[in-house]
């Protein structure tokens, strides 16, 4: 990756200065919204804190809101360029704060050098903050000033130079060691660089089972032991052993673990050659390692390798740590960040990386697979799973260490509230996905089975337990394969359409369905050659209870056997698609944007009714608005009429919905606007369901939504069919198909019953 320098500049230098702002969270638009925020109204809240102290935590932000402190005396790898310099490093730990953990940050660079008084500053801060984030300041008087704040203050105090690179290597380290077969009890583990990393990274292996007499730590003087004057302090004193190793190079001989937190080029490939089986070596100096990755990897095939930098496997990133970390500590209102919270975090990621990654990531990093193993030790930065992970065991910590002022009743709950801020998407599928895991398992057939974008998806979705995945296409390509993501045998069923002794059954039925329709018994046998002909058959004859397929062909190649084979439920005349749009403030069903060019009246009266449908399967109630570029008959043209038939139709077939149109999507969706010009609309700029005119505005009209407001999407979803087939795009990733085969799964589940429904009164009625 490429950075230059006018590049970086204009990033932020434009649109405007910095890459933090402060915006308001409450209303301030009338007098009245005035009068609340600050005089008179605002006396009420600060007469109940003094009253109270804890109030402070509803009334204002403080809960949510932590201090960066630095005085710039050692910014990243630029050394003590002072606190003005180290400013937009510290906007930079905020953007992180508030990206990552939804958390809010003011930077604080302190113009003194004087560990007490930084120690003074801090603590008249703690009014203010939720927590304190230390950054950038040198060691030793980083340790001196951490371990005073920590003891006098009763928010958490966190210097993440040396906590966060600790915690994220103890977790590659619990990795490295599991799969080189070796314990922590047991390994000799030397350090080059004996600041606050080194120091911190030490004393956490110890907590976390590492023996302190197989420490080693090495400095610019050489190994640190017990006879030793020169440029010790009482932190490096810790870790002072009785031995007559002097250097780098005869500290590495036989050592199981390099870590470096120093300079580059200090390991050379003979010192890395005299270590012992399986080295692990966490090259972390920035920008250049102790020893290049390269270099590393040809020196020794065995060596287990990370770094700090993103363009190598096993980047130890404190973006990994610090967000969650406060995350988990201020939900429980934690006085402190401790020992345990540390551990809970560092086992926390470890586990994560042992499970499967999401295409989210792979995308993000352009790569096609992560597995664990020596080049996954630990999860990629930009996983959204780490939020869903860290927190929750750093809470769950602190509520057992008894830290915790405000303990966290339901963790599962709280996992869900943390879910909620990774996007109203992933609210709106975890209540499809529970409904799917509630119900016994539906098994859902994928024509192509030999997709590997289908079979990570298949996988997740068999993990999760929210259907039977049923695999069509050739056992000897597909097995192999289920093999090596690691997946049990028994959690699917692969079906050969050249093989199956239900070929010749199923040519047999689809010939009786289609002999009136052109298709002969040779053809029919012919079709069933097909995988997607095939699992259509396996709906239609109840071996499988849902299809999911298209992923390599065109949307008409797969809905037109559909159609043939499954057909449409009961009632539908046609079959229409709609896509869910999850904006910020918002839930948007479009329909139809994909199937029908130009619809009737009575075609838009049913799909705003299937949409309506589709809707409440998510367990929302629709407010429909029929579309048109007028507004209540505000034009005369064959369009507009059309479409305010449409509405007529549907109150009169479905009266319980609340729908109106023709009208604007402004109309729709605009609430001031609404209520002054159209008091008498049903619809008060709250319509959640969108039905377009045409083909033409729905697509264009759904995508325009989704790129310009960059909303999430979930679907298409088709609406209609007897029995439940949706239809993937070719761009389809793994979570994507997740989300089709949970809304696949709890449809087939509600649609076998209703047939069961229907079966026991046709039998009570003969």
């Amino acid at each position: 990756m490429i950075l230059r320098d006018e590049d970086v500049f204009e990033y932020h230098e434009r649109p405007r200065p910095g890459k933090l702002e402060v915006v308001t969270s409450k209303p301030c638009v009338t007098q009245r919204d005035l009068s609340m925020a600050y005089t008179p109204g605002v006396a009420r809240p600060c007469l109940e804190i003094e009253r109270d102290p804890d109030a402070a935590y509803r009334f204002t932000g403080k809960g949510n809101l932590v201090a960066v402190v630095s005085n710039g005396t050692a910014v990243l790898g630029l050394g003590d360029i002072g606190p003005l310099a180290g400013k937009p490093v510290m906007e930079g730990k905020g953007v992180l704060f508030k990206r990552f953990a939804n958390i809010d940050v003011f930077d604080i660079e302190l113009a003194t050098k004087d560990p007490d008084e930084v120690i003074r500053i801090v603590k008249a801060l703690e009014p203010t903050f939720g927590g304190i984030n230390l950054e950038d300041i040198k060691a030793p008087e980083c340790f001196k000033i951490e371990e005073t704040l920590r003891a006098e203050m009763s928010i958490p105090v966190f210097h993440d130079d040396q906590h966060g690179t600790a915690i994220i290597s103890s977790a590659a380290l619990l990795n490295a060691l599991e799969l080189a077969g070796k314990r922590l009890e047991d390994v000799r583990v030397v350090f080059a660089g004996a600041g606050a990393a080194g120091i911190a990274c030490a004393e956490m292996y110890v907590r976390m089972g590492v023996r302190r007499e197989n420490v080693l730590l090495v400095d610019t003087v050489g190994v640190v032991h017990t006879r030793r004057k020169e440029k010790m302090n009482e932190y490096k004193a810790r870790f002072a052993t009785d031995t007559t190793l002097r250097t780098l190079e005869e500290a590495l001989k036989g050592a199981d673990v390099f870590v470096g937190v120093s300079a580059a080029g200090l390991m050379t490939p003979d010192m890395l050659r005299s270590m012992a089986d399986n080295p692990i070596v966490f090259a972390m100096a920035n920008p250049d390692p102790e020893i290049p990755y390269e270099l590393a990897i040809a020196t020794r095939a065995d060596v287990f390798m990370a770094t700090g930098r993103s363009d190598y496997p096993n980047q130890v990133n404190n973006v990994l740590g610090f967000p969650f970390i406060f995350r988990g500590a201020l939900d429980v209102r934690a006085r402190a960040i401790n020992e345990e919270m540390k551990i809970a975090a560092a086992r926390a990621l470890a586990q994560l990386a042992k499970e499967d990654v999401p295409d989210s990531v792979l995308k993000a990093y352009d790569i096609k697979s992560l597995r664990f193993g020596r080049d996954y030790l630990i999860p990629k930065p930009f996983d959204p799973r780490v939020l869903l992970r860290v927190a929750p065991a750093v809470a769950e910590a602190a509520m057992k260490s008894g830290v915790a002022q405000r303990p966290i009743a339901d963790l599962e709950k709280y996992r869900d509230s943390l879910e909620r801020f990774l996007g109203a998407s992933r609210e709106v599928m975890r209540l499809v996905v529970t409904k799917a895991k509630q119900r016994t398992p539906q098994r859902i057939v994928f024509p192509e089975g030999h997709h590997p974008v289908v079979l990570r998806a298949a996988r997740a979705i068999a993990d999760q337990h929210i259907a039977r995945p049923v695999l069509v296409g050739d056992v000897e390509r597909i097995a192999p394969e289920l093999k090596a993501l690691g997946v049990a045998s028994d959690a699917f069923e692969i079906v050969d359409p050249r093989t199956s002794v239900r070929a010749d059954e199923y040519a047999a039925e689809l010939f009786s369905l289609r002999q009136r329709k052109g298709v002969t018994p040779a053809h029919a046998r012919d079709m069933m050659r097909d995988p997607t002909a095939f699992a259509l058959m396996m709906v239609h004859t109840g071996d499988a209870e849902g299809f999911l397929g298209g992923i390599e062909k065109g949307y008409p190649e797969t809905i037109r056997p559909a159609l043939q084979i499954v057909g449409l439920r009961e009632g539908v005349s046609r079959l229409s698609a709609a896509h869910l749009l999850v904006l910020k403030d918002r839930l948007l069903f479009c329909a139809d944007t994909m199937i029908n060019i130009q619809p009737s009246a009575e075609e838009l009266a049913e799909i705003a009714c299937l949409t309506a449908d589709t809707a409440r399967f998510f367990d929302i109630e629709p407010r429909i608005a029929l579309l048109a570029f007028s507004s209540f008959g505000s034009v005369r043209h064959p369009i507009a009429e059309r479409v305010a038939h449409a509405v007529s139709l549907v109150r009169s077939r479905r009266p319980e919905l609340i729908v109106d149109g023709e009208m604007h999507l402004e109309a729709a969706v605009t609430e001031e606007l609404a209520r002054e010009y159209y008091p008498h609309s049903k619809i008060r700029g709250d319509a959640n369901v969108l039905v377009f005119p045409d083909l033409t505005s729905g697509n264009i009209g759904y995508q325009m939504i989704r790129r310009l407001s960059r909303a999430e999407v979930i679907g298409p979803i088709l609406m209609g069919m007897r029995h439940p087939v949706n239809v993937l795009t070719p761009a389809a990733t793994a979570s994507e198909i997740v989300n089709l085969a949970a809304i696949t799964a709890v449809a087939a589940d509600a649609s076998g019953r209703a047939e069961a429904l229907q079966s026991i009164l046709t039998r009570a009625g003969a």
